[in-house]
């Protein structure tokens, strides 16, 4: 049987992570599993964990006023949820619901975000993990922002 431990540094994002950070790290996991439809959050609700994707497919979706959801983007197998656990006042800005049946570990924020504050290493370490995150989002966002709006006509 797999620890925890394990699963976390089996996971892309915490490749060539230090076996005692990835301890530090297991400690604020558990595994959890959501069904078709069920949502894992919802837009301004406390980032309270942080979501590794093990298996399954993850809708990110925005709700306009008045308006049926708006789907943008969606997360899979290997991709990470939760760059907002970083950011006060942690609160996630969209939502996301599963499109299948989705296994994840879940990284408590709360807890992680106190082990960095203790480990300043830790927290160096997962800082150099989540700012290429943050950076891919952003470039994701300007090349669908060049597909919605097109090139400007003559």
């Amino acid at each position: 049987m797999e620890t925890l431990e394990r699963i976390v540094l089996a996971h892309r994002f915490f490749a060539g992570f230090e076996a005692e950070l990835g301890a530090l790290v297991a400690g604020c996991a558990r595994n959890l599993r959501f069904t078709p439809g069920q949502y894992l959050f919802h837009a301004d609700e406390d980032v309270n964990q942080i979501y590794l994707i093990r298996h399954g497919v993850v809708a990110l979706e925005i709700a306009p006023p008045g308006r049926a959801p708006v789907m943008f983007a969606t997360e899979g197998e290997g991709d990470i949820l939760g760059t907002s656990w970083l950011v006060p006042p942690y609160r996630w800005r969209f939502d996301a619901r599963a499109v299948g049946l989705v296994r994840a570990i879940g990284l408590d924020a709360q807890c992680l975000r106190a082990k960095c504050e203790a480990d300043h290493h830790l927290g160096y370490e997962m800082m150099k993990r989540f700012l290429p995150e943050l950076s891919a989002r952003l470039d994701q966002t300007r090349l669908q922002m060049l597909d919605v709006y097109g090139t400007a006509k003559p």
